[in-house]
């Protein structure tokens, strides 16, 4: 895992070496064990590989473009796989920052090829599956990356983004220039990169709760590299185009029955988490007490115990690691659940206790490394326990992102399999998902079956329903609504509704942001977190069951549910809420916070921003305040988009 950053000057000037010095060392914090510097002049093909000299080769002949890296050492640890790396040739370069799990088997597969290789790192495997298979090499890959490939054969400068984004790609492009990093702060190091927040963005996020959900950043001119999409450079010109996606009519074979489902998911996860223990360095867990991390810990237990072979004893140790947040307040608290975990698997448990009253000391430090606003304080939460495994020696965790997204754990998710029942025009269906509903959760699903009758209105009648109603936040002020305000509605794409409302969910409207967290999260503390839930080929494989397999009756989640039978505790198997990884923020804003918080909302500098109707903010936030509502996570928002202002001092 690493901090990948370049300068590609189209019109040949030179590139401001001392400035991609400065980009990359912006992000030591992704890569705090390497670094390197790669400078080239691209028509004649000459390429220099350079460490502490920049300051001299300043303006040094026609260096059009450059390549910087900061290095976190997890697979090959030695100088070998110091980057950037060239081929033997030096006709083609690299910088990159993931991990490809399934690198072994590729590389075995590329020597029967005739490809040579001098490290046992991923990083050449990437550089030779683009020298032998080009733009086709990324099909191949099983992890999460993103990288740019100087190829002076082709002239071009090829870059690429993993399936769902789980490694970053930002960049800046005008008539001169074409400059990428890792993250947004290494490009803000160039003093032409205006920082104005954009707007639109803005608005998503306080009305929407959308986060990395298209190409443009807060930042205006800094764009992101979406999922699954390559860019390629050459000469002046600039291309973008997508080169993976779920199919759609993957599914559609005859019917089977449920346990031929579960065991070829329990097959895939299985694999998958194979694959994330391969490392160099000590590897833990990241373990919440719900069904998906806890499915990880226990799957790494039976690995550990004789399972399939490959797995890297040495990296977990004699016994698991795991790294959980907890908190006194027995709501929010899941310790018996974490601790049926870690005492049928004899893990060794590291508990964090996120404290309320330490949450500003802390911001200034969180909100620089996300960069962009968050949308509550459970990010504050992962922090700590980033932090904690840090503090403990870790490099990397693997964690249960994905899941949610997939297999319908959100209760949202009814409301799509309610509009499937109610297409499939049969009447009892729908009443005895009902009554299996009001069987696990104690009430009907009286909100989702409206949601869901809602969906089958036309979307021009809906609109208008929305605008009556006034859907969106009346806090919000009504001259920046009705400038920004617009639809986000779900895309048709699948047969199943509860499949299109999946899919949105995994590639547009949270996992993006969840991701985007994750990696700023885990990278402050210099750690590489890996999502097994993620991996493609259960993805498309979830993506082809029957909708029934994700959420039935008033079950969440089916077919992991079957899959993990006598895998993980019968207690944490059968949990039927959802925490999701909150903070008792509510609270906190009431009590420890409350000074912080209003001296924010009554100051000058916030009753300047554009965005509210002060007047109604002041009103919610004393009815907050007085017990009468709970809107921590409306609060949480105004604070965090003020400081994010503050901390990059942005212009609006």
């Amino acid at each position: 895992m690493c901090g990948i950053t370049g300068i590609y000057n189209l019109k040949g000037r030179a590139v401001d070496t001392l400035l991609l010095k400065d980009m990359t060392e912006a992000l030591a914090h992704r890569g705090p064990d390497d670094y390197g510097y790669m400078i080239a002049h691209t028509a004649s093909s000459t390429c220099s590989a350079l460490r502490d000299d920049m300051a001299a080769r300043q303006g040094a002949g026609k260096t059009d473009l450059g390549l910087g890296h900061r290095r976190l050492s997890i697979i090959d640890l030695s100088e070998a796989a110091h980057q950037p790396m060239s081929d033997p040739s030096g006709k083609a370069w690299i910088v990159y920052n993931g991990e490809i799990y399934n690198y072994i088997e590729l590389r075995e597969e590329l020597k029967s090829r005739g490809r040579r290789f001098r490290t046992g790192s991923d990083t050449e495997v990437v550089l030779n599956a683009y020298l032998e298979w080009g733009h086709g090499c990324l099909r191949r890959f099983n992890g999460m990356f993103a990288f740019a490939i100087w190829d002076s054969v082709k002239s071009r400068l090829f870059c690429a983004r993993d399936r769902f984004g789980i490694k970053p790609f930002y960049y800046a492009l005008n008539r001169e220039r074409f400059a990428f990093a890792s993250e947004i702060k290494a490009l803000l190091s160039e003093s032409s990169i205006e920082r104005k927040a954009d707007k639109a963005k803005i608005y998503d996020y306080l009305a929407y709760n959308l986060l990395d959900h298209s190409e443009e950043s807060f930042f205006k001119g800094i764009k992101q590299l979406m999922p699954a999409h390559c860019l390629i450079v050459q000469g002046s010109k600039v291309s973008i185009e997508r080169w993976w996606d779920i199919n759609p009519h993957a599914g559609g074979e005859p019917r089977r029955d449920d346990s031929y489902y579960s065991q070829e998911f329990y097959r895939l996860f299985e694999d998958s988490v194979r694959l994330r223990l391969r490392s160099d360095v000590p590897v833990g867990s990241c373990l919440s007490g719900g069904l998906d991390s806890s499915a990880i810990v226990c799957m790494i237990n039976r690995l550990l115990g004789g399972g399939k072979g490959g797995t890297h004893k040495a990296a977990i140790g004699r016994h698991q690691k795991t790294f959980s947040a907890c908190f006194e307040e027995p709501r929010y608290d899941e310790r018996p659940y974490m601790a049926a975990v870690t005492e049928q698997t004899n893990a060794e448990a590291n508990y964090v206790f996120p404290d309320g009253a330490k949450l500003f000391d802390t911001l200034p430090a969180l909100v620089w490394h996300q960069e962009e606003p968050f949308r509550t304080t459970s990010i504050y939460a992962q922090w700590n326990v980033m932090r904690l495994a840090r503090e403990k020696g870790l490099k990397v965790l693997l964690d249960g992102q994905g899941a949610d997204e997939l297999m319908a754990g959100y209760h949202l998710f009814f409301t799509g399999r309610y509009r499937d029942v109610l297409a499939s025009l049969n009447p009892m269906k729908l009443i005895k998902e009902a009554i299996s509903y009001r069987e696990s959760h104690g009430a009907y699903p009286v909100a989702h079956v409206a949601n869901a009758l809602r969906g089958l209105l036309p979307e021009s009648l809906v609109a208008v329903l929305k605008s009556a109603l006034k859907a969106d936040p009346a806090w919000i002020d009504g001259g920046f609504k009705k400038e920004y305000s617009r639809g986000v509605g779900l895309a048709e794409k699948f047969p199943s509704k509860l499949d299109d409302q999946l899919y949105a969910y995994l590639t547009r409207y949270n996992l993006p942001s969840l991701l985007h967290y994750e990696d700023r999260n885990s990278m402050a503390f210099s750690i590489e977190a890996r999502v097994p839930f993620l991996d493609y080929r259960l993805v498309e494989y979830l993506f082809t069951l029957p909708p029934g397999l994700k959420i039935r009756g008033g079950e969440t989640k089916v077919v992991l549910r079957e899959a993990v039978q006598g895998l993980i505790p019968q207690v944490v198997l059968d949990r039927r809420d959802k925490i999701g990884f909150e903070t008792p923020e509510d609270e906190w804003f009431r009590t420890v916070l409350k000074d912080n918080i209003e001296d924010i909302i009554y100051s000058k500098r916030f009753g300047e921003l554009p965005f509210f109707d002060h007047a109604r903010v002041k009103r919610e936030l004393k009815a907050h305040m007085q017990g009468s509502k709970n809107i921590g996570s409306t609060i949480w928002k105004w604070l965090n988009l003020y400081m994010w202002l503050e901390r990059f001092d942005c212009s609006i």
